[in-house]
């Protein structure tokens, strides 16, 4: 459990004095952990012995050691490709693919418990309540993922909308940004700054934001109505973005099973155009 986790868990028995400690730390999270315990005190208006108590509280024996653990967590934020290469255990090649394969199912796994339920359930509600548009968009990768989550909501409901690449014409859209439309945004560690500025730029002008990140939360989670959290750490370089894709698919899933006839009839449309043009395949070939 990383050290925000911890914090707005609700299961510690906070005072006045640690609640506002607790509302710094979180709303500079992690930066304003990262100086002394003094200046975190004198910032929060506390005393240096509330510091303590809230420390010892979330399970650590001193301010340098949960100052230790925040800076690991941090330094976890920011890993490369590159630097994970060279600090994880290179299996033999012979069992690079069974490893990888059971590394995925356990990020699949934690995935579940890294999210409630209640979460999906107020992504759906959102995206399907929204008067005006739903914009989709995401990092180097995860727009890609980004993109198959739009693909499946256009086919349940209108004025959806996906930006693959944030140029200068996709900042222009906050333009016309307003309180009735929504932004799903995906961003997973070496979070990118274009991705974590329109959200923030759209949040600003009172858009609900629905963010998919991984277990350290993007700097968006402090603007997002909904956060859906997954596992990525897996036996490779890179991060799996397979919870990532099972997340968007079962909040497909929960829209479905929640959002009454509206989508379905509109997916009968989709359905009628794509025969009415032969666009898929819809009876077996025939062999001579």
């Amino acid at each position: 459990m990383t050290i925000r986790e911890m914090l707005i868990g609700g299961d510690l028995a906070l005072t006045p004095s640690e609640q506002r400690i607790v509302q710094l730390l979180l709303s500079e999270y992690p930066t304003s952990g990262l100086g002394t315990a003094s200046r975190l005190a004198k910032r929060a208006a506390v005393s240096d012995p509330t510091v303590a108590r809230l420390v010892s509280k979330l399970g650590f024996a001193s301010f340098a050691e949960f100052q230790a653990e925040l800076l690991a967590e941090v330094e976890k934020r920011v890993h490369s490709p590159l630097h994970m290469m060279e600090t994880k255990r290179r299996p033999e090649p012979s069992g690079v693919v069974p490893e990888y394969m059971a590394s995925v199912d356990t990020a699949l796994r934690q995935s579940q418990s890294l999210t409630p339920l209640a979460a999906y359930e107020k992504a759906a509600q959102i995206i399907m309540e929204a008067k005006g548009s739903v914009t989709v968009l995401g990092g180097r990768f995860s727009r890609h993922v980004a993109g198959m989550l739009g693909e499946y909501l256009n086919q349940m409901r209108p004025n959806v909308r996906g930006i693959a690449d944030l140029s200068a014409s996709a900042f222009d859209t906050l333009a016309d940004t307003s309180r009735k439309d929504v932004v799903v945004v995906f961003d997973y560690r070496r979070y990118q700054n274009d991705v974590i500025s329109y959200a923030r730029q759209a949040a600003a002008q009172d858009v609900k934001i629905i963010l998919f990140t991984d277990q350290w939360l993007s700097p968006i989670a402090d603007v997002a109505e909904v956060s859906i959290v997954s596992g990525l750490d897996v036996a490779s370089p890179f991060d799996t973005m397979a919870p990532a894709i099972a997340q968007a698919e079962a909040l497909v899933a929960n829209i479905l099973a929640v959002s009454g006839e509206k989508p379905l009839l509109r997916m009968q449309r989709f359905e009628s155009v794509r025969k009415e043009n032969s666009i898929t395949l819809d009876e077996p070939a025939i062999s001579e």
